[in-house]
């Protein structure tokens, strides 16, 4: 992947939060009273390298407790997205260490900002993973919101040591949503010159400009969630979350991953968009309830 060009700046510094999840006054006020109730619990900035030797940066919501939830964000996104601290406080309030982080080339961390990058942001959480392991921590669940969904299931069928998932409104189709990012006759386009500059908006408001390389859109093109869900262990848990009313990503990818995970479940929110604007409090009960079920039978 070296050389390829990208339009990117660090979203920590200009959009702190993703597209339509942007309602960061009114959510930094939520979580911040689900938060307080975790009296004993402390946030610390750890900085954890990964297999090439960049340098992740996260937060750790540490209650003292075993075990840890490490939270997964989205593309074009980082540890603060709106999502992710709601849930990360959500998880703390019930006495449960929460790590949300930001993968290479997002937020705070080291590295180059890819379209794809599935794979290598699954060995970034494997790099998180076994640095709290050595700690003497266990990580019993991995949860990931969109792109972040997909990148959890991918660890899953890789690496064969998390009991739990939870997948936020995967993709179970790689080629959806493609024609909105890139524009009509995608593939032409980028075969003929080796890229495609896209931009992100929402409700007309330019949030960022980047280039997707040829190289980065067939890694995403070429990888097969089907085949990926497979390959993950029939012990392995899986909570599949979307909202009734998502605009990214069409229900139907929900129930497809109902039909070939084996031991899954799936639970929709009704009303919900993409980023569960309206509806974290909803999302937040719907995973804590999966997430005390595991710890107290792990």
């Amino acid at each position: 992947m070296t050389g390829q060009l990208f339009f990117y700046n660090k979203l920590q510094l200009l959009f702190p939060f993703f597209l339509s999840c942007n309602k960061a006054n009114k959510l930094s006020s939520m979580d911040s009273s689900q938060g307080s109730s975790a009296a004993t619990s402390t946030l610390q900035k750890i900085v954890i390298p990964n297999s090439n030797n960049e340098k992740l940066v996260g937060l750790l919501h540490d209650t003292g407790s075993t075990e840890i939830v490490v939270l997964c964000h989205g593309c074009l996104s980082n540890k603060n997205d709106p999502i992710i601290k709601y849930v990360a406080a959500a998880i703390e309030k019930e006495g449960i260490s929460a790590f949300r982080f930001d993968f290479s080339g997002n937020g705070e961390s080291e590295g180059s900002f890819y379209f794809g990058n599935y794979n290598y942001e699954a060995d970034d959480l494997r790099s998180v993973i076994q640095y709290f392991t050595n700690m003497n921590r266990v990580v019993p669940i991995i949860l990931g919101h969109s792109k972040g969904g997909n990148v959890v299931l991918v660890y899953a069928s890789k690496y064969h040591d998390i009991s739990s998932v939870i997948n936020l409104t995967g993709y179970s189709d790689m080629k959806k949503d493609l024609v909105r990012r890139l524009g009509e006759n995608y593939l032409e386009r980028i075969k003929q010159q080796g890229f495609i500059d896209a931009r992100e908006e929402w409700r007309n408001i330019k949030v960022i400009d980047y280039r997707v390389t040829k190289e980065s859109l067939m890694e995403r093109l070429n990888t097969n969630m089907h085949e990926i869900c497979l390959k993950i262990d029939k012990e392995c848990r899986v909570l599949t979350v979307y909202g009734s009313a998502d605009e990214v990503i069409p229900l139907e990818d929900a129930k497809a991953f109902e039909k070939i995970i084996p031991n899954h479940k799936l639970e929709i929110v009704e009303g919900a968009d993409h980023c569960y604007h309206e509806h974290l409090s909803q999302l937040a009960t719907t995973v804590m309830e999966f997430i005390k079920t595991v710890i107290v039978n792990n």
